[in-house]
């Protein structure tokens, strides 16, 4: 599959400096151009290798200047990391074809169990159990080895790729996108210690939400609530590998690196933004649009929305760094 310059521009609603018909067939990054890839310039600390790549198609801003001459053909767009991300999209889905089978054969197949109800235009693959009183919504993509447990209720357009696992009463949205290996609604991690020290289990009853558009990543693992729901809203995007508590409510558009950690009934703002591995304690609640670098670890409520922190416990990104500051000389007086 190729795409020329002028097709790539006309979706892309862009304007070209070069040869419009020029053929790509794959994107790449930049440093790493060949002939027949497309690359982007988005963060001028790459403007470096706009000069020397072989890439044959360039995304820039409109607002970009060369400095020296460019061998590839520019496309200047309004923004090139919004528009790469709508390229991506455009290739994946030129590349991908869904699958699509007779929902009424699958009731004859030995490789599948089918207990609950699938809506038309929805392909199940093979060792797929879906339990009683489940309903599967219509164009959905369930791969190989999924179960989805009793009463769970599934939207439209949704995919679950291999090995997935929903477990009974949970509720996914439409579009949303569950990556291998991710768990939705095991109990939730409760005991309750005995004067003999051993630990008696607490019933988890409750359930988990998925809202519209939520992307699970491979692995996550997000447990049901003790009562009530955990929910994650609309648009919530989960890296690999990250564990979400019981009765936690993230708000939405919210995004989370991986290997992310958040204890029990804690509430997340809307559009936050966490890097990897932050730790979050439980009972807290989290302002709209807070951002935590990588391995901030915050404990307590955080109520002043569009902050950024760092640091373990969270303070502010530049109280972190006149703390770092300070700490960094007293060691090295120490050391002198």
């Amino acid at each position: 599959m190729k795409l020329s310059a002028r097709e790539i521009a006309d979706h892309l609603k862009g304007d070209i400096k070069g040869n419009p018909d020029v053929l790509v067939s794959s994107p790449a990054r930049i440093e790493y151009g060949k002939p027949g890839n497309i690359c982007f310039l988005a963060n001028l600390k790459y403007e470096k290798y706009l000069y020397t790549t072989g890439a044959d198609i360039v995304l820039v801003n409109r607002s970009f200047e060369p400095k020296q001459p460019v061998k590839a053909t520019l496309i200047a767009v309004d923004d090139a990391y919004q528009a790469v991300a709508d390229l991506l999209e455009y290739f994946s889905s030129l590349k991908k074809s869904r699958r699509r089978g007779n929902r009424l054969s699958r009731f004859f197949s030995f490789t599948r169990r089918i207990r609950g109800k699938v809506a038309r235009g929805t392909w199940v693959g093979d060792f797929v159990t879906i339990e009683r009183g489940a309903k599967v919504g219509r164009d959905c993509q369930i791969y190989d080895q999924v179960y989805i447990g009793c009463n769970v209720t599934i939207g439209d357009n949704v995919t679950l790729y291999p090995g997935v696992k929903i477990y009974h009463d949970c509720v996914i949205g439409n579009n949303c996108i569950l990556h291998a290996g991710s768990v939705i609604g095991a109990d939730g991690f409760g005991f309750a210690p005995r004067e003999d020290g051993s630990y008696k289990k607490i019933q988890q009853t409750g359930n988990v939400v998925l809202e519209d558009d939520v992307e699970i990543g491979a692995n996550t693992c997000i447990d049901r609530a003790t009562m009530g729901s955990t929910i994650i809203h609309k648009g919530v995007k989960l890296d690999d590998l990250v564990m979400i508590a019981h009765n936690v409510e993230i708000g939405a558009n919210t995004v989370m690196a991986a290997m992310c950690g958040v204890a029990g009934s804690t509430h997340i703002g809307e559009h936050c933004v966490f890097g990897g591995q932050c730790g979050i304690g439980g009972h807290i609640h989290i302002a709209d649009h807070t951002t935590l670098a990588a391995k901030t670890g915050l404990m307590k409520d955080w109520k002043t929305p569009r902050q950024s922190l760092m640091g373990y416990p969270a303070m502010t990104y530049m109280q972190y760094m006149r703390a770092y500051s300070a700490f960094k000389k007293s060691g090295d007086a120490a050391h002198d």
